[in-house]
């Protein structure tokens, strides 16, 4: 079961994958009364079909679907303005992003846009914000208000040797150095920033199944303080190199 205590959660890219069977481990903690925000770029379309069916097996609990595509800006406004008429005052407590954009280019070519369209989290800081002055405690939580970017090693400048470094700049570059520049920011208002790396799962080499995967990262999120704010950690818990 999730450690995870937070209300008001929105996922990215929750259709399929990690997203999906984090949104299902949050609902099959009965224990928790949650507002779950379970955003993909078509959640009407065929790959969005185990989200909609899973949804229909808790229909006591509070799920959103909503259209959220990390490519367009326009779309993220749109959807932010729409979880903010949901949540009230009690704003958001957590955003997990799932569905990061792997722009590719050299330094050369890579627009600011595409760094940009990396790490969407803007249009939801007053809702982060609301969630803080709510919470009515000290200190930095996922309880309290949190954004959790799903990384990679592939952000890591030691491990480029795994890596095409030319075609993955925007996403190394981008992403990670992105959650270090957020984390710094969002300090003054309390809400928590870091990367999580849910490790290689499902592969000949590595055949961790995503279930264990996310179930171990739900656990860390559920854990984190403020000594993790702007760090880098895997589904264990371990501290990884930036």
């Amino acid at each position: 079961m999730a450690a995870v205590k937070a209300c008001n959660i929105l996922i990215t890219g929750a259709n399929r994958g990690l997203g999906l069977e984090t949104v299902k481990q949050l609902l099959e903690d009965s224990s928790q009364k949650r507002h779950i925000f379970a955003t993909c770029r078509d959640p009407d379309g065929p790959k969005s079909e185990a989200l909609r069916e899973l949804v229909k097996k808790h229909p006591t609990l509070i799920v959103v679907l909503l259209i959220l595509d990390a490519d367009d800006p326009s779309s993220v406004r749109e959807s932010a303005k729409k979880v903010g008429s949901l949540l009230g005052n009690n704003g958001l407590n957590l955003l997990v992003n799932n569905a990061a954009i792997m722009a590719r280019g050299t330094i050369q070519t890579s627009s600011v846009e595409d760094m940009k369209n990396t790490f969407s989290t803007n249009e939801y800081l007053p809702y982060l914000q609301a969630a803080t002055k709510a919470s009515g405690i000290p200190g930095m939580s996922c309880n309290k208000a949190a954004v959790i970017n799903i990384s990679t090693l592939g952000g890591i400048h030691c491990q480029n040797s795994m890596f095409n470094s030319n075609a993955m700049f925007t996403y190394q570059a981008g992403f990670n150095m992105l959650t270090v520049l957020a984390a710094e920011e969002l300090k003054a208002d309390e809400i928590l920033c870091m990367a999580l790396h849910p490790r290689w799962v499902k592969t000949e080499l590595a055949p961790l199944e995503p279930k264990d995967s996310v179930e171990g990262m739900l656990h860390v999120i559920g854990s984190l303080t403020e000594k993790q704010h702007g760090g880098f950690l895997d589904f264990t818990g371990e501290t990884l190199p930036w």
